[in-house]
């Protein structure tokens, strides 16, 4: 377990600490981790270089954070702490789960102690972000709550009842209730938040920011604008329009066989919609001042939408296909209309596809409180071309991990071109190294993952 998460670097779910040394840092970590999608702190290697050094008193050291774990955090926290022994040094693991607390330091109270992760650092949680922690924990979603400044005649039944008829399906009372479009508020019957966002004709009136703002730039930055545009339409309707102002704006190039032309897209359009269809779905509509950008520059396209992955849900869980709604009504919706097929497969779909026509895979990225997508064109730019890599990389996908000396062996070289060769693929990120510091003799290399 520990030479795998030294294969891993500093994110969401994963902290190294050198020592104890700044423990309210630590106590404010696993606070966020348990706020936001669990993770696992190692204490005793070095955060920047993972040099292992180690624990001097290990035991004092977990009887001391486990106090102050049941002293400084609300509500009761009990994560796993575990103590580990690697080349004569001491570690302690320390994995916690994910809930929906809110948790927060009590000497501070829930509202200056409150954190969340966000990437590899620790952020103080604004009050919309507690609301939201509280209302999940109540298995509540923002668009499946009442929403009593739109009435149900501002709801455009006849659009929902045109979009259904064209899958030969019907849009009926009984469908909008088990949709979650009509809700009961004590004796009165109420549309949600969802069926405003989905099917209402003055949407904006109730949600100003829920515009999707289209983009397309001259080079690589955004300098200069060529095209924009702004959809303000309800979000059943917007996806037909946004792929057509992408494909308005990207090429297509012809290949030419022998008895037809086949057309190529500059972006393969089943990964471009899952994009699409994924800021769509996901977006936290509950935001205010934020809306969904589409970017379009010479080398790639930006889709970024506001709301990081849902608390609980963690990159690996995301892309091994594990879903985990934040719109639930708009995604019971999204799925009638054949939009959506497979829960939570999109992520990894998307990558399948680009691996499939030898096209650089996708790049997730939370950015702060905001989830992009940015997608690439053409062949895999991170592709492995030198043959000595090659061998390597396959012997590691056998055999797990190598030591210098095999490496030596593989390649027919010297020891300091083995030296060279295995630290510059360290800085390409496609190998880690795994020791007690630079000069370990029995320091190993294993593939990044």
């Amino acid at each position: 377990m520990l030479e795998e998460l030294l294969t891993k670097e500093e994110g969401k779910i994963l902290e190294f600490k050198e020592n104890t040394k700044s423990l309210p840092k630590i106590i404010q970590t696993i606070v966020a981790f348990a706020n936001t999608a669990g993770g696992t702190l190692v204490i005793g290697i070095k955060d920047k270089t993972k040099e292992i050094v180690g624990l001097s008193n290990v035991l004092e050291e977990e009887e001391r954070i486990a106090n102050a774990i049941a002293d400084s955090v609300s509500p009761l926290l009990i994560p796993s702490l575990q103590l580990h022994t690697w080349r004569d040094r001491d570690l302690l693991l320390i994995s916690v789960p994910h809930s929906f607390g809110p948790y927060y330091i009590k000497a501070k109270g829930i509202e200056e102690g409150t954190y969340v992760r966000f990437g590899s650092t620790n952020r103080l949680a604004d009050a919309s972000t507690i609301v939201e922690i509280q209302r999940l924990k109540e298995h509540k979603y923002f668009d499946e709550q009442p929403n009593f400044d739109c009435s149900i005649n501002e709801i455009n039944i006849d659009l929902a009842k045109e979009l259904f008829a064209k899958i030969s399906k019907k849009m009926t009372d009984r469908t909008a209730k088990s949709l979650g479009l009509i809700v009961q508020h004590h004796s009165k019957e109420v549309a949600s938040n969802g069926a405003v966002l989905l099917f209402a004709d003055h949407y904006r009136e109730f949600f100003p920011d829920a515009i999707i703002r289209l983009g397309r730039f001259l080079g690589k930055d955004k300098a200069q604008i060529i095209d924009s545009q702004d959809l303000e339409m309800p979000i059943s309707i917007a996806l037909d329009p946004i792929i057509a102002f992408i494909r308005r704006h990207t090429s297509v190039a012809a290949e030419i066989g022998a008895t037809r032309r086949k057309d190529i897209p500059q972006y393969p359009p089943a990964v471009v919609r899952e994009a699409v269809v994924n800021a769509l779905l996901h977006t936290d509509y509950s935001i205010k001042g934020a809306s969904i950008q589409i970017a379009i520059f010479d080398d790639r396209i930006e889709i970024t939408n506001p709301g990081c992955l849902p608390f609980g849900l963690s990159f690996e869980a995301a892309l091994s296909g594990i879903s985990q709604l934040r719109n639930r009504v708009i995604g019971r919706v999204f799925r009638e209309l054949n939009l959506i097929e497979q829960w939570g497969s999109g992520l990894g779909r998307m990558i399948s596809i680009c691996e499939q026509q030898g096209i650089s895979p996708p790049k997730f990225e939370e950015l702060g409180n905001f989830f992009r997508i940015t997608l690439y064109q053409g062949v895999n730019t991170f592709a492995v071309i030198e043959g000595w890599q090659k061998q390597i990389i396959a012997y590691l996908k056998d055999h797990k991990e190598i030591l210098p000396k095999k490496a030596q062996e593989l390649w027919s070289v010297t020891s300091r071109t083995t030296s060279s060769r295995l630290k510059k693929m360290c800085e390409q990120g496609i190998l880690v190294e795994i020791s007690t510091g630079p000069f370990d003799p029995q320091k190993k290399f294993s593939l990044r993952t």
